[in-house]
């Protein structure tokens, strides 16, 4: 019966969002609703530099499609921390602490097709 009592409580934790949240796989820790503590610092510099009218139009996880999906398959897209307008000229900003080989990928296919160029801090 207490085995029986555990697995239902642990059932229960699970159906009721009880479990922790799920680690970064990169040892990285969530900070707020940003994906690490060094993309927090990054996002409270610009956001300072956008509140003293340094830069304008910043905006936070924008997505760019890399290549366009087909009803079956998916859009491949890379989404940027930050993009911002400084001088007339837009920012891509990306906040890295790791750079992983789809990282690198889609960089490389956004500076290719898109003509972007990434920004990491």
């Amino acid at each position: 019966m207490r085995e029986r009592r555990g697995e239902r409580e642990a059932w229960t934790r699970f159906i009721e969002g009880g479990e922790g949240a799920k680690a970064n796989k990169y040892s990285a820790q969530r900070e707020g609703k940003y994906a690490s503590k060094y993309e927090a610092e990054v996002a409270s510099k610009l956001w300072a530099m956008h509140r003293g009218g340094k830069i304008t139009e910043l905006r936070e996880q924008v997505p760019f499609i890399l290549v366009p999906g087909d009803g079956k398959i998916r859009p491949i897209k890379y989404i940027a921390d930050f993009v911002y307008l400084q001088d007339g000229q837009r920012h891509i900003v990306d906040a890295k602490g790791c750079k992983t080989p789809v990282y690198r990928l889609k960089r490389k296919l956004a500076a290719l097709l898109l003509g972007i160029t990434i920004e990491e801090v």
